[in-house]
């Protein structure tokens, strides 16, 4: 990753925890396993792309920090509950035992369930600061709402939901398509749309970047996929062969590895001419997708 990403992660990680509340002691079990998951590492592409949205649309990403701390709390619960026997059934995550597996099925569903509703009491006191700042307020409640919506039943749960029915059927690309734009690129897009809606973006630019993250989206889904069949589990931190093993529909699955490359290559392009109008102002981004696409070569 270049260091425009770096710089933007490091912002993520300094305040991680920072919007975490204060948990009474006789519950304190359920704050080291949110803690757990949320400190076990990981890309943390969705509180960057967020940021970096802000920061393009012309805002103060010191404005955006509660929000991109908020999606990586509803990322971090979905991967927990992913992780789960009823789910995907995962013993690693991000190279170390998954929550489940540490804190028991039970926990690890509240940890989830505390990080979520953790994410909108962190955007709704974001919110109360700027009661008499209508602007200020408008651009907070449209961030907010972008993330409610795309991570939620009319998204990312629709895609979970899809993706549980397809195992062991014969997908339609139309489908597989339905699958990862909802499961993945949702909060992929909720992530742009929010930063972009915070930094004061208009609608041309609101659009570009909604087209960018969904062919991003794809494509990340895609190579994580290629990565599930011939990837490393040491580097990768996580078990192979699981979507096979599960009777997942994904590209490599319906359509080998060779078509799944080429299609791979399409979504790379579409996402750097979504926003060449741009030109240098969206480099950022453009690297960003291209630098995704070569971790498969």
């Amino acid at each position: 990753m270049n260091k425009e990403f770096d710089r933007y992660k490091s912002i993520v990680e300094e305040h991680l925890l920072d919007f975490i509340p204060e948990i009474d002691h006789k519950s304190i079990t359920i704050y080291e396993s949110m803690k757990y998951s949320l400190t076990a590492g990981g890309k943390r592409l969705r509180p960057v792309l967020l940021l970096a949205a802000c920061e393009f649309a012309g805002g103060d990403i010191n404005n955006a920090i509660p929000y991109a701390c908020a999606i990586e709390y509803i990322h971090t619960y979905s991967l927990i509950h992913d992780d789960m026997p009823e789910m995907d059934n995962d013993d690693l995550r991000r190279g170390v035992p998954t929550n489940h597996k540490v804190f028991g099925e039970a926990m690890a569903l509240l940890a989830g369930d505390g990080l979520l509703s953790t994410a909108f009491e962190v955007m709704h006191r974001d919110e109360l600061l700027y009661l008499d700042e209508d602007i200020r307020l408008k651009r907070r409640i449209r961030a907010a709402y972008e993330i409610s919506k795309y991570a939620g039943c009319r998204g990312m749960v629709a895609g979970q939901v899809a993706d549980i029915e397809a195992e062991g059927k014969q997908c339609s690309r139309e489908m597989l398509d339905y699958i990862h734009i909802n499961k993945t690129a949702a909060l992929i897009m909720a992530s742009v749309r929010a930063g972009a809606q915070l930094g004061g973006a208009d609608d041309k630019m609101l659009e570009s970047l909604t087209n960018y993250a969904e062919n991003l989206g794809l494509a990340f889904q895609i190579v994580d996929d290629i990565l599930d069949v011939v990837g490393d589990e040491a580097t990768l931190g996580k078990k192979t062969g699981v979507d096979l093993e599960n009777n997942k529909s994904t590209y490599p699955a319906l359509y080998g590895l060779e078509a799944s490359q080429a299609r791979l290559e399409e979504l790379t392009q579409n996402a750097v001419d979504a926003l060449a109008d741009y030109y240098d102002n969206a480099e950022f981004f453009t690297q960003l997708v291209k630098d995704l696409a070569v971790r498969v070569k």
